[in-house]
């Protein structure tokens, strides 16, 4: 049984751009087919590394967004320091419903882990040889020891990724089963309802011909580079 929520009034307010919510489930379907098509090997190999390069071009286009996106996708929106991400345990722990909006004080950093951690993936990727048939587009700027560091970490890594991802699944349904926040919801329409006082004063949006140059020069950027081999 959830506890008892904020009372007064509530209004839908948007808090998540579509271009946020569009990288979140295009990021989920490639990584999920990333893991199943390296599980798989052989001909889906080719796959996996399209499946790689399309993430890495997700990742650039996140980290660009994150400094000139809607005010809920930015890193300065929701990268808080130690205090911060106690106090919102505190707040957890307690009977008000939390008043974030966008992501909170310990939701935040776990978006940080997952893209650094996703992007050593992706990155690692580029250099792996697995020394039968299928070499990354880098591997061969790279000695050999090089190329096994980098195998190595990609097939250690993936499982360090999977329970990152198990971890952030389980908050979200306690969320959802502790506290009645359905945190789904809001990812795919965008909206959420808040308090009057806090859906007064509603996140900044940018409009999404923004997102769509810096994903386009996020393509070309990951293009240039997997040219290079």
């Amino acid at each position: 049984m959830a506890s008892s929520s904020m009372p007064g009034p509530r209004r839908k307010v948007r808090v998540w751009d579509l271009p946020t919510r569009l990288f979140h489930w295009a990021l989920v379907v490639l990584v999920a087919f990333s893991w199943w098509s390296g599980e798989q090997g052989d001909a889906w190999l080719k796959w996996h590394f399209w499946s790689g390069y399309s993430i890495l071009t997700l990742l650039l286009f996140r980290l660009g967004w994150g400094f000139v996106g809607s005010a809920t996708s930015r890193f300065s929106g929701f990268l808080r320091g130690p205090a911060a991400g106690i106090a919102h345990l505190r707040e957890l722990a307690g009977k008000h419903e939390p008043r974030d909006l966008g992501h909170n004080a310990v939701g935040g950093w776990m978006v940080i882990v997952l893209i650094a951690a996703l992007l050593v993936q992706a990155v690692t990727g580029l250099f792996t040889d697995d020394e039968i048939l299928t070499m990354g587009p880098l591997a061969e700027l790279v000695s050999a020891d090089t190329r096994a560091t980098m195998s190595t970490i990609h097939g250690l890594l993936i499982n360090v990724i999977l329970a990152l991802i198990g971890l952030h699944v389980l908050a979200v349904l306690a969320y959802w089963a502790l506290r009645g926040q359905n945190l789904i919801r809001p990812m795919l329409s965008g909206d959420k309802a808040v308090p009057e006082d806090i859906a007064a004063r509603p996140p900044a949006m940018v409009s999404p011909w923004r997102a769509l140059a810096i994903l386009v020069l996020a393509a070309l950027i990951v293009w240039a580079i997997v040219s290079l081999g």
